[in-house]
């Protein structure tokens, strides 16, 4: 068994000297930061921004609405008959109720999109660095790592590539 185990070694170093001998060219680059500034993502947030502005204002006046109505029922409630401030509460109770699902149904779709948005961002991306990996001759470009030497990040020319297009 220790024979097998001692080949099994030799063999392994053996490949790996090969390899480590051999010009391996390794670049990295950090997604995260192509995704918050690179000038493609940047134009996808500010379309985001842009389309969903308005659903956001009407959700922060339906918010105001609710606040306002429940000040006045905190101010008024005590000298209010019970059947004006009943429907003072049923009304603030209906109005947070729908600003409730009208802010879910932002949400979600504001996700859909940014999914979609991410997906472009992401595709162009990948293009970028598929294509100046093979105009620089790379052996091969990691998106994640653990640790890598700033001398393998070619993030900021990834970036740059993308605002060229």
């Amino acid at each position: 068994m220790n024979k097998v185990l001692a080949v099994i070694i030799l063999c392994a170093g053996v490949m790996t000297s090969g390899i480590a001998s051999a010009d391996i060219k390794i670049g990295f680059v950090n997604t995260e930061r192509v995704f918050r500034e690179a000038p493609i993502a940047l134009q996808a947030q500010k379309r985001l921004e842009k389309e969903f502005a308005p659903r956001e204002a009407a959700l922060q006046k339906m918010a105001k609405q609710a606040r306002d109505l429940q000040a006045q029922l905190e101010k008024d409630g005590a000298i209010q008959s019970d059947v004006e401030r009943r429907s003072k509460e049923r009304d603030l109770a209906n109005l947070n109720r729908d600003y409730q699902r009208t802010l879910r149904e932002f949400r979600e779709d504001l996700n859909v999109r940014r999914n979609e948005e991410l997906s472009k961002v992401q595709d162009r991306a990948r293009k970028a660095i598929h294509a100046y990996g093979e105009a620089e001759k790379y052996d091969v470009i990691l998106e994640e790592a653990v640790y890598f030497s700033p001398k393998i990040d070619i993030t900021d020319k990834i970036i740059r590539a993308l605002s060229d297009k």
